[in-house]
């Protein structure tokens, strides 16, 4: 072997040993830095599914609340139309109650008017089946228009209070629908408010996992480039680790060769100088 091929070899040898080093020390880089890019990659991806349902929840929440919104407003709107009706409905009450006590005041019986009909009827009667003189039968028609006057009184007095049980019962229910109207109006008001409150808490939940994510992403890519790096190194020095084991083995055959063909050659000088064999030599 020239002195150039024997430099080659051993440059290439010593290559070989490098490179072997090289890729020994690649492999296992490799499979760590792709172990923990795909753990990054997994806690990654867990705190993004927990932002993507906390985004959609508030999307959700918010249209919930909006809706609660303005159904409170057209309550209100209801509301303040049934407080309007209570306060006409107490006017009305107020006044027939006033009539009501004017005509106390005016009428100075307090005759039962149902005993006052029969009584009349009684006399109109009297009148008709018995026969008695003309100042007699002139005092009893008297006697009924006298009566007949108080019990129109008395028809007046029990229509103001019947007008004052009707104006009542109205304002009783209308006040009620009012209350109802009031208590809707709270509870949407509530519901829409917890909405709110939970939409705000959502967002500290989504604003301290945004914060998670920002190192989790840098680790991330950080991660993947030593791990595109360490591949893209091993996918340059394999193969030409492999050439150069090549190289080598090819070397050491022809090395093999040559070290025959000495021998070979030595062995037939000695048979033709009558030398004696070795063991070396068979």
């Amino acid at each position: 072997m020239h002195m150039d091929e024997v430099k080659n070899s051993e440059e290439l040898r010593q290559e070989f040993q490098k490179l072997k080093k090289e890729v020994a020390e690649l492999r296992p880089q490799l499979n760590s830095f792709g172990n923990q890019k795909e753990e990054k990659f997994r806690e990654l991806r867990s705190l993004r599914d927990k932002i993507k349902f906390r985004a959609s929840k508030i999307q959700e929440l918010k249209k919930q609340r909006d809706e609660l919104t303005k159904q409170v407003k057209e309550q209100k709107g209801t509301r303040d139309k049934f407080n309007q009706e209570v306060k006409n409905k107490a006017d009305e009450r107020k006044e027939v109650s006033e009539k009501k006590k004017k005509l106390m005041g005016e009428i100075e019986t307090e005759e039962d008017p149902v005993k006052l009909k029969q009584m009349i009827q009684r006399i109109q009667t009297k009148i008709e089946t018995e026969v008695m003189p003309f100042e007699a039968e002139k005092k009893l028609h008297k006697k009924i228009k006298e009566l007949q006057a108080k019990f129109k009184e008395l028809e007046k007095m029990g229509q103001a209070w019947r007008e004052v049980s009707t104006a009542s019962a109205n304002l009783y229910e209308v006040r009620k629908k009012a209350e109802d109207s009031h208590h809707n109006v709270q509870e949407l008001a509530q519901q829409s408010q917890q909405r709110h409150e939970e939409i705000n808490r959502l967002y500290e939940e989504l604003k301290k996992f945004r914060e998670e994510e920002k190192p989790l992403v840098e680790a991330y890519v950080q991660l993947k480039t030593k791990f595109e790096q360490a591949k893209k190194d091993l996918e340059v020095k394999q193969p030409r680790l492999t050439e150069i084991t090549k190289l080598l083995h090819e070397d050491d055959e022809r090395d093999f060769k040559t070290r025959v063909q000495e021998r070979t050659t030595e062995v037939k000088e000695k048979l033709r100088k009558g030398k004696k064999l070795t063991t070396e030599d068979i």
